[in-house]
């Protein structure tokens, strides 16, 4: 674990992470919500924009790891910790490794999103960043399945 994300507020990001998940919802989208941290001030936010965009890559972690492939250079990525409401899906994972992202950071794991949706655990988002990215969750956890709970899936 890099010691340069240690003293991050943790908490603090992930229920930004939890605020714009619920400002999908609010939007007519699914529940997810991603920040994207440097030196522990949140540079990015994104939420879920799949159904009210109309784009099946919508998702707020590939949205935030493509503008930072546009906006950062590959040292200030590595620096970056992503925060988001649920574990990231193998796309988003994808687009996360390309971009060099230096964390992720998640509530609700693959394996929970799974049964909440019927659709079964997919492959973790670890296993698809093994080797460029350090995966930690879940964080909060009560409190972000408290919105895939209240949400009808």
């Amino acid at each position: 674990m890099d010691s340069a994300f240690e003293g991050f507020g943790h908490e603090s990001h992930m229920r930004r992470a939890f605020a714009l998940a619920r400002t999908a919802v609010e939007r007519g989208d699914r529940p997810f919500g991603s920040v994207l941290v440097r030196d522990d001030e949140i540079v990015m936010e994104a939420s879920n924009r799949v159904l009210t965009d109309d784009d099946v890559r919508a998702h707020p972690e590939l949205t935030l790891a493509a503008q930072a492939l546009r906006e950062c250079t590959p040292d200030e990525r590595a620096e970056t910790v992503l925060y988001t409401s649920t574990e990231p899906c193998p796309m988003c994972a994808g687009g996360i490794r390309h971009a060099g992202l230096g964390r992720v950071v998640y509530s609700v794991g693959g394996d929970e999103i799974g049964a909440f949706t019927d659709q079964g655990a997919p492959v973790r988002s670890g296993d698809i960043l093994e080797g460029t990215t350090e995966v930690v969750g879940p964080v909060l956890n009560e409190e972000g399945r408290a919105i895939h709970e209240a949400f009808d899936w």
